[in-house]
């Protein structure tokens, strides 16, 4: 879902935490190289021949990959580069040569250096500000600079709006622009000379596997490793998220109940300068990769491994503490499925109890097969029922999938048995999933929650309810639209006998299906269109496949028999009634009025280099912030009560009020030093924070989607009991804001 960015994608790994490959020797990428090659050619859904015309195309996203903002390499290095290597790359792969890939590469970081040097000059010249000039932001599409003199302008220009940026955010910094730019930009020549040869094979090998559709993926042993992590929701370590600053590994986040958090010595800010495994030396990580600290600090469980810390606070750097931690299993709690209670009152003077179930992915442990995102979401809502709610919404709002496998039993909990989704080969064999328990274990009203950020197997889940009638679907236009099947194939398996089963060789992640509703549709490209379209600020064309690089087609096969629900869901009446309560919703007014502000900004592609224009707009942004905070400090709450209900707790006594438990998370980091590693955004990237943290940070009041989507459930109760022929004259349900 995200262009392929060099740099960002392996600071994203370091990030979350790789697992150490004890002993692992480097790949051997003259072997590997070819067998993913070959791979792509024969076992790709789309069998398409690794030919020139791939390698054209390989060529132009390797170097997008690199440079995706058009900044660093010229027209002139661009063509040189072509010349040499846009129809070889292919050969060059097939006979195991990679070295193009890094020649490449050297060319790219010997720009990145020269530009690092002129632009920490440039940030030391005096700027006035009074301009009327602009500059463009996204270059993605833009031309390269044709040679250096060109170059160097549009870096001037660049370096002038990073400086005002700066300006602008003086209060919110205590350094200089000039000294803020330099620390930045040093950053950026460190992460690029900390890149090894593994690291941009391995990248190159990834934009070949994407060059024939974007969901296919080499794997480096660290990317595979972080992957099964994401998938099985636990890790072995100390539970600490770490971010690289300054050359030093710091800690951005301890996670709840992992052994660090749990310790209590170690804080948000400290940065470790040594490891060391149990009673052996330090080994010092000043300046070094961040994947190899978190390598050193991570291993095998109920082992100790010894820090050497900077504290936080320390005013003398040369202060150091020792910290002693025993590795153990940590569990990923914010990812897995959680669900709440919500009581509401009703015009009679009676409550309402519903259920929502958040769902952030189909998680699965492939390995051990002991976690289960059906087996949790079924413990839930058998406490749900337990609580005798009468509806039920299952949020899958920025649910980018995972497990099909998982997809396909979580939809059986909601119908007796049958078709569920179908995949469908290169060769044009279907295979039909099927939901074989005959079991329900929810058979009331029902709302699926999405948004344009679900997609693969959220997508399977919503379009088999929809086609069974048995949910209405509620959210943004439409779904993401990734209807591929993806298969992790060793590359350690495949590899010559003599080399066969090293586990340095890393996987592919290869696209061999495509997948079906079974009214014969497919999610790809289109997704699930909503019964029911809410206004939100992700219901973007920007977001979604089609914004993808060379999705695969859409395209539709025979429907596959099924027994569809009879039963009325009243859509049509449903969907009045939310335009209506949409309509004069000022909340949902502002979202609009957002999406088209930021629809415009993006068609301009340009921002100002004069101060005053700029204050002038922040200016006016910040009053219509005011004006709005103050509109809805005028809202009556919400006259509702929301208890949580967690894997943890689903199986005890009573539950805990969600305000109960923000007071007390607001108390317990109470005194926490803040994320000072947060790196500062343009104005518009603020504000669009801002209303990101209101729906997340503020939930449940000022999440307007979801006050909506427990209005729509309340009519679906209501038209139940009886149906909305007898009141079409009756006015929107309004019992809650």
């Amino acid at each position: 879902m995200k262009h392929p960015r060099l740099l960002h994608a392996f600071l994203a790994v370091a990030v979350s935490c790789t697992l150490p490959v004890q002993g692992a020797s480097d790949p051997d990428f003259k072997t590997i190289a070819p067998s993913v090659a070959e791979l792509m050619e024969k076992a790709h859904y789309s069998r398409r021949k690794l030919d020139d015309s791939v390698s054209r195309e390989l060529f132009k996203n390797y170097i997008d990959g690199l440079d995706y903002n058009h900044l660093f390499f010229t027209q002139k290095d661009v063509d040189n580069l072509s010349e040499k290597y846009a129809t070889t790359l292919d050969d060059h792969l097939l006979s195991g040569n990679v070295a193009p890939a890094m020649e490449i590469f050297a060319v790219y970081k010997k720009r990145v250096e020269e530009r690092v040097a002129k632009n920490k000059e440039l940030a030391e010249k005096e700027f006035k500000f009074d301009t009327d000039r602009t500059v463009e932001l996204n270059r993605q599409k833009a031309e390269w600079a044709k040679d250096d003199e060109a170059a160097d302008q549009l870096w001037a220009d660049r370096i002038e709006a990073e400086m005002l940026d700066r300006l602008l955010m003086e209060d919110k910094a205590a350094d200089p622009p000039a000294k803020v730019l330099t620390k930045r930009y040093n950053q950026l020549l460190r992460n690029v000379r900390e890149l090894e040869e593994e690291d941009v094979i391995s990248n190159f090998l990834s934009m070949l596997a994407q060059t024939y559709d974007p969901h296919s993926e080499y794997m480096s042993r660290s990317q595979l490793a972080s992957f099964k992590i994401n998938m099985q929701l636990s890790l072995v370590g100390i539970g600490a998220v770490l971010v690289s600053e300054d050359g030093y590994a710091k800690i951005r986040e301890l996670m709840p109940g992992g052994p660090a958090a749990d310790d209590g010595r170690m804080k948000v800010g400290d940065r470790i300068c040594g490891v060391a495994q149990g009673d052996a030396e330090f080994v010092e990580t000043l300046d070094l990769k961040l994947d190899k600290v978190v390598e050193m600090i991570r291993g095998k469980k109920d082992t100790v491994v010894r820090l050497q810390i900077l504290p936080a606070d320390a005013v003398d750097p040369s202060v150091r503490k020792i910290i002693d931690i025993k590795r153990r299993e940590v569990k990923l709690k914010e990812q897995e499925a959680k669900a709440q209670l919500v009581e509401r009152p009703l015009p009679n003077g009676g409550t309402q109890r519903l259920g929502w179930i958040t769902l952030p992915s189909f998680y699965a442990d492939m390995d051990k097969g002991t976690k289960s995102t059906t087996k949790d979401v079924l413990a839930l809502l058998e406490r749900l029922k337990k609580e005798n709610i009468e509806g039920l919404v299952v949020d899958l709002r920025r649910d980018g999938g995972g497990s099909l496998d998982e997809a396909v039993k979580l939809t059986g909990l909601f119908i007796k048995s049958g078709p569920v989704v179908v995949a469908k080969d290169s060769n044009g064999k279907p295979n039909i999933l099927k939901d074989r328990d005959k079991t329900v274990a929810y058979d009331g009203p029902l709302i699926v929650l999405c948004n344009r950020l679900s997609a693969s197997a959220s997508e399977i889940f919503a379009a088999a309810l929809q086609d069974y009638n048995r949910a209405v679907i509620v959210g943004d236009s439409s779904t993401f639209g990734k209807g591929t099947v993806q298969t992790m194939v060793d590359i350690g398996r495949i590899l010559p006998i003599s080399l066969s089963g090293k586990d340095d060789a890393g996987a592919l992640k290869l696209t061999i299906q495509k997948f079906y509703r079974i009214a014969g549709g497919s999610t790809q490209l289109k997704g699930v269109m909503s019964d029911i379209h809410l206004p939100s600020m992700y219901d973007q064309p920007e977001i979604g496949e089609s914004a993808l690089k060379g999705p695969m087609p859409y395209d539709t096969i025979e429907p596959t028999p099924f027994s569809k629900l009879d039963q009325p869901l009243y859509l049509e009446q449903l969907s009045k009634r939310s335009k209506e309560r949409v309509a004069n919703n000022q909340e949902f007014r502002w979202i609009k009025e957002d999406n088209e502000r930021s629809k415009k900004r993006m068609d301009e592609n340009r921002i100002s280099l004069n101060e005053q224009s700029r204050r002038t707009e922040m200016t006016e942004e910040k009053a219509e912030k005011e004006a709005r905070k103050a509109d809805l400090a005028k809202h009556k709450p919400l006259e509702e009560k929301v208890y949580t209900i967690t894997l943890d707790n689903a199986g005890e006594e009573g539950l805990e009020l969600l305000a109960e438990k923000e007071e007390k998370k607001d108390e317990g980091t109470a005194g926490e030093e803040p994320k000072k590693d947060e790196k500062p955004k343009s104005s518009a990237e603020d504000a669009k924070d801002d209303d990101e943290e209101t729906d997340s940070i503020k939930f449940p009041k000022l999440d307007t989607i979801r006050n909506e989507a427990l209005h729509i459930l309340t009519d679906m109760i209501d038209f139940a009991r009886k149906p909305p022929a007898a009141e079409d004259n009756k006015p929107p349900n309004t019992a809650a804001k």
